[in-house]
């Protein structure tokens, strides 16, 4: 569908051109607007686009007709025309009507800050659940603008000057289209979703950690150093949309490592949506790695923007542990310190150790060291024991005496079996 319509075009890299449009309103300064229009030229960078120019202008609200006024819109017309430019990106969702009277203007050359990720992301998707997430958002983005945006439509009203007509009546069968699309996405989905929580549950009661942060912070990076395996990562915003998990053992204490997607400000919301599936892996985890890039000067509003995205997911409650990343280089503002913070470089390995050693007592909480006496019967639950607590000692005699550092599930699970077991207080779980 979004290749149909005349706010998205397929960005192949062949030297694509762009400008950027924004508005600042009272409660803006120009250092934020910089910012945004900063992540705006990295996001057109990432779908393979070039920025030529940045237009900005000063309005109390976005004009609802034509998002910037009418001089700078003939300002920006003019810059257009007289570069060739292939695109004009606003750094705001445009409404139906604002993508209407604008495309009389630019005619198949607009991108909204919304149809830009989504582009991405479509770009980006590479298995079956992120394509069909993807697909799903831009239909929902699709559907309220169908009117006038499709080329093929405008032909059909013909040229009687009435409204009305087989054009319309076309429109309300690709809405018709594009609904009936939606219905059987959402169907897809719930198949997926169900396939991904036998997964989950095939996993077992391992202990999971799981990554989050704002895009391109390093988290894949950092993936790939605690879990020494290659996990795909680059200076592109949105590298990584599905979730990668990997089984790691530190200091004999084996877990999950999960890697979610980015997070971004003005994320569209039929993304955050759409991808609350993939990012129901903060549910199940045990311990979260908030990664922080502190060498971008706006460090604390993006992770603040993370927080809040993991307070929407209901996922506030779980331990969470600062890993300030890019420490090598230079920053602005003060980073916190305490037991829940540790500052690293991904790229050169400083701190990595303090890092793991962090996750290591982290996880170790409301865990105690036991001795079990397994009958030979139920000499099974030592494989358990193995996947899922430290063992530091077996032998075997009368019964297997084990002696593990376990979490509370597992010695909830086999608590006949422990020496000396007490029933444990109710904050255990």
């Amino acid at each position: 569908f979004m290749g149909e319509t005349k706010t998205t075009n397929t960005t192949d890299g062949r030297g694509q051109t762009a400008v950027l449009v924004a508005v600042m309103n009272d409660r803006q300064d120009e250092t934020q607007v910089t910012e945004y229009l900063d992540e705006l030229e990295f996001l057109a960078e990432t779908a393979g686009v070039r920025t030529l120019k940045r237009f900005v202008q000063r309005l109390a609200n976005p004009n609802s007709r034509t998002f910037v006024g009418e001089g700078k819109l003939a300002e920006i017309a003019a810059y257009v025309e007289e570069n060739e430019v292939d695109f004009v990106i606003f750094d705001d969702e445009l409404s139906p009507s604002q993508i209407r009277n604008l495309d009389k203007v630019f005619s198949r050359k607009i991108y909204d800050r919304t149809s830009l990720i989504l582009e991405i992301f479509a770009q980006r998707a590479t298995t079956a659940y992120a394509k069909t997430q993807v697909e799903l958002a831009q239909c929902q983005y699709l559907l309220p603008r169908l009117t006038g945006m499709w080329t093929h439509l405008e032909r059909q009203r013909g040229g009687t000057g009435t409204r009305g007509g087989a054009g319309e009546r076309e429109i309300e069968t690709d809405r018709r289209i594009v609904r009936d699309r939606i219905s059987r996405l959402k169907e897809q989905l719930k198949k997926i979703d169900k396939q991904m929580a036998v997964q989950r549950s095939n996993r077992g009661q391992l202990v999971r950690v799981a990554l989050v942060g704002y895009t391109n912070v390093g988290k894949s990076t950092i993936m790939n150093l605690i879990s020494k395996s290659e996990v795909f990562a680059e200076n592109k915003l949105f590298a990584t949309l599905d979730t990668t998990v990997r089984k790691v053992v530190l200091d004999n204490l084996p877990f999950l490592l999960s890697d979610t997607v980015g997070f971004i400000r003005k994320l569209p919301h039929q993304l955050v949506e759409a991808f609350k599936a993939t990012l129901e892996e903060l549910e199940y985890a045990d311990l979260l790695l908030h990664v922080i890039d502190v060498s971008n000067p706006q460090w604390q509003q993006q992770a603040a923007i993370v927080e809040s995205l993991i307070h929407e997911l209901k996922a506030d409650h779980i331990p969470c542990l600062r890993v300030y990343n890019k420490c090598d280089l230079a920053f602005s503002g003060q980073r916190s310190a305490g037991e829940d913070t540790v500052s690293i470089s991904a790229k050169t390995g400083e701190g990595v150790p303090e890092l793991l050693a962090c996750i290591d007592k982290k996880l170790d909480k409301g865990t105690k060291r036991v001795t079990l006496h397994l009958p030979y019967d139920k000499a099974g639950a030592l494989d358990a024991l193995y996947r899922e607590a430290k063992v530091e000692s077996v032998e075997y005699g009368a019964t297997v005496d084990v002696t593990a550092v376990c979490t509370p599930r597992i010695m909830g699970q086999l608590k006949d079996y422990i020496e000396g077991w007490v029933e444990p207080k109710e904050d255990w779980e």
